[in-house]
């Protein structure tokens, strides 16, 4: 495939894996690597195909319904389910945002001192509302998938710390099961952070939206897909996944190289984690680690405050869309709003970021298995999908997931 047209072929299964690794995830696996060192990088290994068929499913939906994963759920089940699980999502993310704002003001202040943590995050909370509210859907994308490349600093960060490889290898190919019920929590929130449901709405969402810049503005017109157009997304959402997993795994590997190794085993804040990094790892390490938070912030808030957005929206009728005018779609671009200023709120609260998003993280592992089997009741229904249900393989693995899941989420409490 020539370069133009593999570029051309990322979309939203690139720019919903990236906007996976969010501060929250960089927590959660930071957290994981000094609590647990190598133990845990089996799961990104498992977790690449599990979480690509999951967001190929959602994908799917989007692109053969011709509408979001709320709509379509609302055609399965009453609509007093569907609501309470999209309040549930806007109250997850709202936590998440206000966590993934603080996280970036601590980078930001770290890297310019003289100025306050609590005015960086108004001025992200502002920058980044006002971007989703303007900026057309085709500009939001561009933007979404060039600060994808942040990413990429946390992949040299792990070179840059030396770790014995052999050691690396041996935990990644040779899966060690977690002992007692703190490590059984570190795993859910593993699967919770990377298998999240804010992204299994956001890329049918997306999928809407790339059909509506392709002229397609009504559910009848967006019925159905092409071959070709599934293929494509395959091969989108199977990059934009392994990009996401490969991002966890260095991330563990650079936390349990350093904090872990040196017995730093518990982190309070993103702050700390980098300031600890700092004289173990070096000044590289702690600039990679820091401007990453920022990088991967503004990537992931627009994903989360949006993702509720469309949720809601789908679930009572409202009018829905980047590329609407804020007087036409009032009710969906409030969502948007008020989760970032309640974020904001949350932030002035003094809530512990680091904690917040780790639990964040359990509690979305633990409510993502139910929300999958929702997602699997609807790729299979003929009528909804078009004729074009999701394969058994697809659904296998979706089901597979939810299946891991639940069990790993039974464990955290029962061992």
């Amino acid at each position: 495939m020539k370069l133009p047209r593999f570029l051309s072929s990322l979309g939203p299964g690139l720019i919903t894996g990236a906007a996976d690794d969010d501060p929250s995830g960089i927590a959660t696996y930071s957290i994981a690597g000094a609590q647990t060192g190598f133990a845990t990088l089996w799961v990104a290994l498992i977790s690449w195909p599990l979480m690509a068929a999951v967001q190929m499913t959602c994908a799917r939906i989007g692109m053969v319904s011709g509408r979001g994963l709320g709509s379509a759920l609302r055609q399965k089940f009453p609509r007093p389910v569907v609501a309470a699980a999209a309040f549930a999502l806007l109250a997850a993310n709202v936590i998440n945002i206000g966590a993934d704002l603080s996280g970036m003001a601590d980078a930001a202040s770290m890297i310019i001192p003289h100025v306050n943590s609590h005015i960086w995050v108004i001025v992200f909370a502002l920058a980044i509302s006002a971007a989703t509210v303007w900026m057309r859907y085709s500009d939001i994308a561009l933007v979404l998938k060039w600060l994808a490349l942040a990413l990429f600093a946390y992949v040299g960060a792990a070179f840059i710390v030396k770790p014995d490889w052999t050691a690396v290898l041996r935990a990644t190919f040779v899966p060690s099961l977690p002992h007692g019920r703190d490590q059984w929590s570190v795993l859910v929130a593993i699967l919770g952070t990377t298998i999240s449901p804010y992204l299994f709405f956001w890329q049918a969402s997306q999928e809407i939206e790339e059909e509506k810049a392709a002229g397609r503005r009504t559910i009848a017109s967006r019925k159905g897909a092409t071959t070709d157009e599934i293929v494509t997304r395959k091969f989108d959402v199977g990059i934009g996944t392994f990009f996401s997993n490969a991002v966890m795994f260095f991330i563990i590997v650079t936390t349990a190289a350093t904090l872990h190794a040196h017995g730093i085993r518990s982190i309070g804040s993103s702050k700390q984690a980098a300031e600890a990094l700092r004289p173990i790892a070096g000044h590289w390490c702690f600039e990679l680690y820091t401007v990453g938070l920022i990088g991967v912030g503004l990537l992931a808030i627009p994903t989360l405050s949006g993702s509720a957005a469309y949720a809601l929206a789908e679930t009572f009728g409202w009018r829905q869309g980047l590329d609407e005018k804020l007087q036409k779609a009032r009710a969906f671009y409030a969502v948007v709003l008020l989760s970032c200023a309640t974020a904001v709120a949350l932030d002035f609260s003094h809530v512990n970021p680091m904690q917040a998003l780790y639990w964040s993280a359990v509690i979305n592992g633990v409510l993502a298995p139910f929300l999958l089997v929702g997602i699997i009741a609807v790729a299979v229904d003929r009528k909804i999908m078009q004729g074009q249900p999701s394969s058994m393989l697809g659904r296998s693995a979706v089901g597979l997931t939810a299946a891991g899941m639940f069990a790993a989420a039974i464990a955290m409490f029962v061992l």
